[in-house]
């Protein structure tokens, strides 16, 4: 078994402050900072750039990255990395900003266009060199092999898993993230979960990934309402990030399956939050994935109270898909695609895409097209 993390790792309160000097330690002196505007503004930023200029490491900012950052995005970030001359990639924020930073990395030193290196491992060479700096508790993009943009020309979210894209060294620092709005933090978590219980029943996983997804379900369902009610309870911000960390260990080696399949079409089509699409999708998906996977619900289960003994598989994946609902609920994730302002999609369009999408072969069992589109009709 190939398992794939970064080399290094910084994981808990105030490790930003070891940044600077993991830097100089790799002899980097110029960084080309991938990031989002939001970031630029809200002073999240200004705390990492804050600890460049301490340790006098030079930087351009790159922050045209949208939510769901598209293959333009890509190549405009790598012709300024070329043009300021940078020696090295530093991502800052969450999913969108490490999955360009991930795609600008790859094109740099491979070349092409980045739509040549959707599906596995399409790459030949290392990526340029990349340290990764989290500010939320979900994707795991930091620390993955994966990396997903959106095609604009044909709608679709290019799934890329590639071993040259991961990171040297992730920065995950709680204190980064005491700031982020309720809702992020609600969609974030789920978007964590998902990677938890996908990874748990997916034909790839192994005792080694088993391990670290189901103490990631059970920190999640413990920790993220009180991150999304608080969102400065550091206690409950730094236990999701030793969530995200674990689910990304799972997935990155295991694999996902069809809710981000399908959940990955909704983002691609009509620009919808990943995270939110997953927590909507997922109750969904894993009811009829419960009896491809019986032996792994019940250990959901189990990990989340459910009794041992004297009760059916079918009970204890019932009590699953109704604590996931009663999660989704508690911290306020939308229920219809109608609530993101999508009154008529393309069923068809959606239906047939996730067939197509790189995250289906990881589910328990291929759905039908037919059946893709009655779960799409659950959310509308």
């Amino acid at each position: 078994m190939m398992y794939y993390l970064p080399s290094r790792n910084l994981l808990g309160r105030g490790c930003l402050n070891e940044l600077g000097g993991e830097i100089k330690s790799y002899g980097f002196k110029k960084a080309f900072v991938v990031t989002d505007k939001g970031l630029s503004k809200n002073g999240i930023l200004k705390m990492v750039t804050d600890q460049l200029e301490k340790s006098e490491i030079d930087y351009v900012v790159y922050d045209e990255v949208s939510p769901n950052p598209t293959t333009r995005q890509v190549h405009n970030g790598v012709e300024v990395l070329q043009e300021e001359d940078c020696d090295f990639i530093l991502s800052v924020g969450g999913g969108s900003p490490q999955d360009c930073a991930a795609a600008i990395s790859i094109i740099t030193t491979n070349g092409g266009d980045i739509r040549d290196y959707e599906g596995l491992h399409k790459s030949s060479r290392p990526g340029y060199p990349t340290i990764a700096v989290n500010t939320t508790a979900g994707t795991s993009a930091e620390i993955t092999i994966n990396y997903v943009i959106t095609d604009e020309d044909r709608g679709v979210k290019m799934v890329c898993v590639d071993k040259n894209s991961i990171a040297l060294l992730s920065v995950s620092d709680p204190e980064l993230m005491v700031n982020k709005p309720a809702d992020l933090t609600a969609a974030t978590g789920m978007d964590a979960l998902t990677h938890a219980i996908e990874t748990l029943v997916t034909p790839g996983a192994n005792p080694v990934t088993d391990a670290t997804a189901l103490e990631a379900v059970r920190i999640i369902f413990k920790y993220l309402p009180a991150a999304v009610k608080n969102g400065h309870d550091l206690d409950a911000r730094e236990q999701m990030t030793y969530a995200c960390f674990l689910g990304g260990m799972a997935f990155s080696n295991a694999g996902l399956g069809y809710v981000h399949a399908m959940a990955h079409q909704l983002g691609g089509l009509y620009d919808l939050p990943h995270g939110v699409c997953n927590a909507m999708l997922l109750p969904i998906v894993e009811k009829r994935n419960a009896k491809y996977a019986p032996k792994k619900f019940r250990m959901i289960a189990e990990a989340l109270g459910f009794p041992q003994i004297g009760q059916t598989d079918e009970e204890a994946s019932d009590f699953v898909i109704e604590k996931i609902r009663e999660l989704a609920a508690e911290v306020g994730i939308p229920t219809s695609l109608k609530e993101l302002g999508v009154e008529n999609p393309d069923l068809d369009t959606l239906a047939e895409n996730s067939l197509k999408d790189a995250c289906a072969p990881g589910n328990p069992y291929m759905p039908t097209k037919e059946e893709t589109i009655e779960m799409f009709k659950e959310i509308l």
